[in-house]
């Protein structure tokens, strides 16, 4: 595995942590953008070994959505969440009306696990 892609699963664990910690802090909001990007730097990374690079998350969220979605390599499931957990992101980041609710986020963040578990699992990592 390259070492861009490792430093994304990296990058993925630690946004992982950091939404656990604001949750607990009463903080849904913020760990729902921690959690979203949990999963965001999980589908750089599985982008980043096939040699597939993009900077807007749109392009990141299509790519991935292309190879592996639409083609079973990874459970499709994924790339709902991660559209899911955009959405949600940027009601918690943008939104002022609306909120994020306490277990809406508890889902991402298991979301988020499984995503990253799978995606350890598939570059032949140790979950």
């Amino acid at each position: 595995m390259s070492e861009e892609a490792r430093r994304l699963l990296g990058k993925a664990e630690r946004a992982l942590h950091a939404a656990e910690v604001l949750l607990a802090a009463g903080d849904a909001e913020f760990a729902a953008g921690r959690a979203y990007y949990a999963m965001l730097y999980t589908a750089q990374a599985l982008l980043r070994e096939k040699g597939v690079r993009y900077r807007k998350h749109g392009g990141i969220h299509a790519a991935y959505g292309e190879h592996f979605a639409k083609t079973g390599v990874l459970d499709p499931r994924f790339h709902r969440w991660l559209l899911d957990a955009f959405d949600k992101r940027l009601l918690g980041d943008y939104g002022f009306e609306a909120e994020v609710r306490r277990d809406e986020v508890m889902a991402m963040l298991d979301q988020a696990r499984q995503f990253l578990h799978s995606a350890r699992r598939h570059l032949g990592m140790t979950a």
